[in-house]
């Protein structure tokens, strides 16, 4: 029985554009899941360039390790991806099952296998049956195409827990060229990306050299992606990659602020809706931290809060209850100046100057708990470091979804 949607999703799925150079297809192949799709192949025109950001973890996947090395060439003649089975902690198994799944997809495609990148998510620790995989590629090649169903069943065919796919698209321009980008990403728990099971891929038509596309997209990554937890648990398997076909034959030399605005902001999107599908989420969480030493100070303080499981189920319980604010700031080990501390949540301040502010009225803010989306606002009065991250609150539906996960 499929989970019940997130409370916090988008009404539809967006209408995705063909991507020229780019062509999709997903199936089932029965790694895991029965009765839905588990597999999804990216084809790339010629010449694509690719760049990505992938887990810290020590404890990263085989995939993961191919994806570092491939990295290297710049060049992307196919994307694979499957749900189900991580291939994580699979030793000498594991590597060998993404050389025999990236050669094949090469032969399929018609590129090298160390053009062929691949993402996997889903159970650690448990051998990869890359049989499966490598015997569904006829079909997938076969069924390679676009239209706005290919796009949403490729979003579909990464999710694991997820309840509802994700995807975002822009439009924007490169100088007087037009350009398009998609994107489609997976994730609902084990997230606190550190570039779990994160997973997501952005697709562009624009000419974009390797190393430029690579230096953008790590810049982006932190104010999207590695501003967003769930659990605070980093997946052995986070990977964020995108591809830029080049066949809207932009001049490279072109402005690009453009562009990497608008790759900024559907990033963002994308990691938005990681954390209003988090597992069991109810509520959407903002937190703004300011007057912070720097802005890792900012961001370590800010994650502080939002990782607080105190704070959390506070927020769950839709219990105003700003102590556990204090707390969390107090344990991030940055400098807070306590006699200047300031807190706001919906817009109103709580507390100032270290205490509970003068003729605080906690009603409006019990009403703004009962909502959807919570806001709190931190000064910690030290500098002028100021980072955002998002998160959302911790229900009985995250211990009921994680206690049964491999049942």
């Amino acid at each position: 029985m499929p989970p019940e949607v997130s409370p916090l999703a988008p009404a539809t799925f967006p209408k995705l554009p063909d991507i020229n150079g780019v062509r999709l297809a997903a199936l089932a192949c029965g790694l895991r899941y029965k009765g839905r799709t588990d597999l999804l192949l990216a084809e790339f025109a010629p010449g694509t360039t690719v760049a990505g950001v992938l887990t810290q973890s020590t404890a990263a996947s085989a995939s993961v390790l191919k994806c570092r090395e491939s990295l290297g060439g710049g060049v992307a003649g196919a994307l694979i991806v499957n749900s189900g089975n991580a291939n994580a902690f699979t030793g000498i198994k594991g590597t060998q099952a993404v050389e025999n799944i990236t050669s094949a997809v090469g032969s399929a495609v018609g590129c090298a296998g160390a053009e062929v990148f691949s993402a996997s998510t889903g159970v650690i620790g448990e051998p990869m049956d890359d049989d499966k995989i490598t015997s569904a590629l006829a079909d997938l090649k076969n069924a390679l195409g676009g239209g706005s169903s290919a796009w949403e069943a490729a979003a579909g065919a990464i999710m694991t827990t997820d309840t509802f796919a994700k995807a975002a698209t822009a439009t924007t321009k490169i100088g007087n060229t037009v350009v398009s980008i998609n994107g489609i990403a997976k994730g609902s728990g084990m997230i606190a990306p550190d570039m779990a099971t994160m997973l997501s891929f952005v697709f562009t038509d624009a000419a974009i050299d390797a190393k430029d596309l690579q230096q953008m997209l790590g810049e982006l990554n932190q104010k999207s992606f590695n501003s967003i937890t769930v659990d605070s648990d980093t997946s052995t398997s986070d990977t964020l990659l995108a591809f830029a076909t080049g066949a809207a034959a932009n001049d490279k030399n072109a402005e690009m602020d453009e562009f990497k605005n608008a790759l900024g902001e559907l990033l963002l999107d994308l990691a938005h809706q990681v954390v209003r599908d988090g597992e069991g989420a109810s509520k959407f969480i903002t937190v703004n931290v300011s007057g912070a030493e720097s802005e890792t100070a900012a961001k370590v303080i800010a994650m502080a809060i939002a990782n607080s499981p105190l704070v959390k189920t506070a927020i769950a319980g839709e219990d105003a209850n700003w102590g556990r604010i204090v707390m969390a700031v107090g344990k991030s080990g940055e400098d807070a100046n306590r006699d200047k501390l300031s807190i706001s949540i919906g817009g109103v301040e709580i507390a100032a100057d270290g205490a509970a502010a003068p003729n605080y009225d906690e009603t409006p803010v019990a009403k703004h708990m009962k909502g959807q989306n919570i806001d709190i606002s931190v000064d910690v009065g030290v500098g002028k470091g100021c980072w955002t991250v998002w998160t959302c609150d911790l229900t009985h539906g995250y211990i009921s979804i994680n206690a049964d996960y491999r049942s």
